[in-house]
């Protein structure tokens, strides 16, 4: 009977892995979407993410449902919105009978492995087998130096069954000590309206775009070792650049610059090169996406998402409609809850607690790695750009409304403006039917009780089933 059955599998095997394409996923972490060169990006050098960007299809509307590390790869890897996975906190932790991965696609005969950073919890929901050689810790100074022999290993290990390699990267997440600062002088950068204009924040600008260099050589040796391997034809490259970067206006928020993340997929013989599109999608479809091109059928009520394989193929130019994202604040700083949703063209922002200031304890309260923020403090006495910038970011009204598709970086609030309240209120609407079927409780999931609850696997809030 054993022989019978090591048989059956050295003959199926191969013939399940000739129509499954390989998967190779590279998180970038908390690069700002609009900092890279293929979004527009006017500082950062990234010659390997450029020419795999002329290699892929681009998207230019792809988003998350938090930016925060731990609730958007949550939803990376699990297909579900963070209030339905259950990490809606940062370093939150999934429900117990979430399923990831993993689970999805080891039955149909891929091994799953993730290298460098986790970041997702319990170890029951995430069971990726561990792939050595990247460092893990994204707070650590320096980063460990990276090894490709485990996932050398990996990709090599056995050519006649599928994978689906998950390679986590560190950078640029703060502090920025990798790279070459010294290849973006400071005073020649072209600072981003989002950010204050002081020596300080072009300091760590510069080593953080220097950061973002280092992070797009691994990605070149990454995509080198594919390209040696021999599986490059049949292997589905994901880039993505994750959240925004720990600077005011970008991690921790809803706006634009936290929940638009770069999106790049690359399949040659599948996927037209050198090609755009303006069709929204979102992590949540990413693994309803997999499970489509592995040839199996996505259950939609085991989802928030759902297969884009049609606009990797050409076949469509459209996805979803609408966008979804969300922020608690606890455990970064005090509650702050917010909720959003965009059309690509348009975002819509509702702040739940605006009668309070927002703080984040990262960018406001460790000087080691934020040091530039009481600059810009001191300034806004004498700068009233670098004031607003302050109150922007302390001082949030009940409803924001920007017109992302000309106002990039949203500066602009037009939630008060009569002559815009016709998509105000389409998109609040939108966003009230979407927190009615996530059953969002609103101002109570930002609190210790609903994240003590959640970490103790005892959920605090109805979820929709």
């Amino acid at each position: 009977m054993k022989h019978l059955l090591l048989s059956f599998i050295f003959l199926v095997l191969p013939l399940l892995a000739a129509d499954k394409p390989n998967v190779l996923i590279i998180i970038a972490d908390d690069c700002t979407f609009s900092d890279l060169p293929i979004n527009g990006g006017e500082n950062a050098r990234t010659p390997h993410i450029d020419a795999l960007a002329k290699q892929s299809l681009v998207f230019d509307r792809a988003y998350l449902g938090m930016a925060m590390c731990s609730p958007c790869r949550s939803e990376l890897y699990t297909g579900r919105y963070p209030h339905r996975n259950g990490c809606a906190w940062n370093h939150g932790t999934c429900r117990p009978d979430t399923k990831s991965m993993p689970h999805h696609l080891e039955p149909l005969g891929y091994r799953v492995g993730l290298a460098g950073k986790v970041h997702v919890k319990p170890k029951s929901v995430f069971p990726f087998k561990k792939v050595p050689g990247f460092d893990p810790n994204c707070v650590r100074n320096p980063t460990r130096p990276h090894d490709l022999t485990g996932t050398r290993k990996f990709i090599f290990q056995n050519p006649d069954q599928p994978f689906c390699l998950v390679v986590a990267l560190t950078e640029p997440h703060a502090p920025w000590v990798m790279g070459d600062a010294s290849a973006y002088p400071p005073g020649k950068l072209k600072l981003p309206s989002y950010l204050a204009d002081t020596p300080l924040t072009r300091q760590q600008y510069a080593a953080y775009l220097a950061e973002i260099t280092y992070m797009d050589s691994q990605v070149g040796e990454l995509l080198a070792l594919l390209a040696q391997s021999g599986h490059a034809d049949n292997t589905l490259v994901l880039f993505t650049s994750e959240q925004g970067a720990q600077f005011p206006g970008c991690k921790w928020t809803n706006w634009d610059n936290g929940l638009h993340t770069s999106l790049v997929a690359r399949w040659p013989g599948k996927i037209a090169p050198g090609k755009r599109t303006k069709a929204i999608v979102q992590y949540a479809d990413i693994v309803p996406t997999l499970l489509d091109l592995a040839g199996a059928t996505p259950t939609p009520e085991a989802f928030d998402g759902a297969s884009f394989t049609g606009v990797l193929r050409g076949e469509k130019d459209t996805h979803r409609e609408h966008s979804f994202g969300m922020h608690n604040n606890y455990p970064e700083g005090p509650s702050y809850p917010i909720r959003s949703v965009t059309n690509g063209d348009w975002r819509y922002i509702r702040n739940l607690a605006p009668e309070k200031l927002y703080i984040e304890k990262h960018l406001m309260g460790k000087n080691e790695h934020n040091p530039y923020w009481q600059t810009w403090v001191f300034s806004s006495f004498s700068n009233r750009h670098h004031e607003m910038l302050v109150n922007r970011f302390m001082k949030r009204p009940a409803e924001e409304l920007y017109h992302t598709a000309e106002d990039h970086f949203e500066m602009s609030n037009l939630a008060t403006d009569p002559g815009h309240a016709g998509i105000k209120n389409k998109l609040a609407a939108i966003l009230d039917r979407q927190l009615k079927e996530q059953g969002d409780p609103g101002r109570s999931l930002d609190t210790p009780k609903a994240h003590k609850a959640a970490a103790n696997l005892r959920p605090a809030f109805k979820s929709k089933p």
